[in-house]
């Protein structure tokens, strides 16, 4: 018999990411790693050692929080390549042990980030919140602790595997709260021309001239590519050096974007392609 193919993700079982990998690759087992260094290690492998995952599962921006801290820099060295991407809508519930009530309430465990955008029900219930290193993480020390003092803020899906009761459904502040995802391969799979909406996801620098961000990004405009982000960082901790990452609508083998990509090349040093692949239907 052949062993499942293994999806790696962020997070204890339970965890947004978690939701993401069943929803997409349900035939997969879902393999929780406690860091994204141990994710993508797991994709990559290490010396002496073979992968433990095929792909890994990675939020890159949130609607609210913005950027997923840490995730650049581990891109551009990893050897790894965009092949996919899915957008899921955030829902958080208030978690507690089996038979507890919301009035019961007094304390609140979750992510740092999950508490931020679910300030309404903490301040409503004057729940005091306890920063934990993970949603699901939360979920599963509430359900060890017993308590029913004790809740936590998690996705759905905790609540079906730490056996918890929902005190609350979706209670996060805002209803478009929204994380994108982007699933990496050892393999570089480039999503075929024609076929769809596709995403081009790099990473350059810029010489150290002036204006040369300006005329990187000069043959964007004039071939009508959609550039649709674009972020910088230090690199080695030189306030000279800044390198970006972009993405764009379109195919490099299609003129428009071949054209730019090309311009592009002038005015930058070490550009790399991350990832040719279907925009997700979420963009429409």
């Amino acid at each position: 018999m052949t062993s499942p193919r293994r999806i790696a993700y962020q997070g204890e079982p339970g965890a947004n990411s978690h939701l993401v990998c069943r929803q997409h690759y349900p035939d997969w087992e879902a393999l929780a790693c406690a860091s994204f260094e141990d994710v993508f290690a797991a994709v990559e492998g290490g010396p002496g050692v073979g992968p433990s995952a095929d792909l890994a599962m990675i939020p890159i921006d949130n609607s609210i929080a913005g950027r997923v801290a840490d995730i650049h820099h581990f891109l551009p060295d990893s050897g790894l390549h965009i092949i996919a991407e899915h957008f899921l809508r955030i829902r958080f519930h208030l978690l507690g042990v089996p038979g507890a009530s919301l009035d019961q309430v007094t304390t609140v465990h979750s992510h740092v980030h999950a508490l931020g955008q679910c300030r309404k029900i903490i301040r409503e219930h004057g729940l005091v919140p306890l920063i934990s290193g993970d949603t699901a993480g939360a979920a599963r020390e509430v359900a060890e602790a017993a308590d029913p003092t004790q809740a936590a803020i998690s996705p759905p899906l905790a609540a079906e595997i730490y056996g918890l009761d929902v005190l609350a459904e979706d209670i996060e502040d805002e209803d478009h709260n929204t994380t994108r995802f982007v699933v990496l391969s050892r393999d570089y799979v480039e999503a075929p021309v024609g076929a769809g909406p596709v995403v081009t996801s790099f990473i350059f620098n810029v010489r150290n001239l002036p204006a040369a961000l300006y005329k990187a990004l000069g043959g964007f405009a004039t071939n009508g590519v959609n550039m649709t982000k674009l972020e910088s960082y230090m690199v080695g901790g030189h306030f000279s050096a800044t390198q970006f990452l972009a993405e764009v609508d379109g195919h490099p083998s299609e003129p428009g974007l071949a054209r730019a990509l090309e311009e592009l090349a002038f005015f930058t040093t070490d550009v790399k392609v991350l990832g040719v692949y279907p925009a997700d239907s979420f963009r429409a």
